[in-house]
């Protein structure tokens, strides 16, 4: 990422501004922007605006060999991509400590926390099952990239088909939408992350930064819910 500095006097004007409780977007200290969700076309694909922070999310499937050491279990794969038209900051091609950080932390919020059924995408133990694939693409950052794209991915998982199969033998037959009704995926819980930015030590903090704000905080919070089970970050 090329991150352009900000002037010291902006930064001055926007920490004055969080001492004394006021948000340049006009909000609360612990007021979350408005979140749109809308879906596209094909199963599995929905777009989430967070104020002006825009996400798409798309689900895929394949038929893959199991890990050895799991071979009763299905694979859940995920890729966030931040394009430099999303940010000057983002780099076209380049993996940034940013999307490797966001891509584990998305992890830990959908394959860590077993919300889905793995078990379940198997078609035969030992030599095929189901791939998920979930690919999160930046398409506008003004702050708070993980909450955008934890809610886009568990969405589009909840909105993804899969094509039905049949087995006959050794042989696995996939059956078209035409043909057969896709199969939506077993879903246990749906993870959703809350992200807070903390400034001077912790002593002001601020739920769903926006862009100019992270760029002044000391740090991020991170709280997935769970069930109403909270883990902290």
């Amino acid at each position: 990422m090329k991150d352009t500095p900000l002037a010291n006097c902006e930064r001055d004007f926007l920490l004055k501004a969080i001492e004394e409780k006021k948000r340049l977007d006009g909000r609360q200290t612990y007021d979350y922007r408005k979140i749109k969700i809308t879906f596209g076309t094909d199963y599995g694909c929905c777009f989430v605006d967070l104020g002006r922070t825009r996400v798409m999310a798309q689900v895929s499937c394949e038929l893959v060999a199991p890990k050895e050491n799991r071979p009763n279990e299905g694979i859940m794969f995920f890729n966030i991509e931040l394009s430099p038209m999303a940010s000057p900051a983002f780099e076209q091609g380049r993996q940034s400590e940013l999307s490797v950080k966001l891509n584990r932390q998305l992890e830990r919020c959908l394959r860590n926390s077993k919300c889905i059924d793995t078990e379940s995408l198997c078609v035969v133990s030992g030599e095929k099952v189901w791939q998920i694939r979930v690919d999160v693409h930046m398409l506008n950052h003004d702050g708070n990239l993980m909450d955008a794209a934890s809610i886009a991915a568990i969405t589009a998982l909840c909105h993804f088909r899969r094509p039905d199969v049949a087995i006959q033998g050794d042989e696995v037959t996939v059956f078209s939408p035409e043909e057969r009704d896709p199969i939506p995926l077993s879903i246990y819980h749906m993870p959703i992350s809350v992200s807070f930015s903390f400034f001077q030590q912790g002593t002001y903090l601020l739920v769903d930064p926006c862009e100019r704000e992270e760029r002044v905080m000391d740090g991020l919070l991170m709280i997935l819910n769970l069930n109403n089970n909270c883990i902290h970050h």
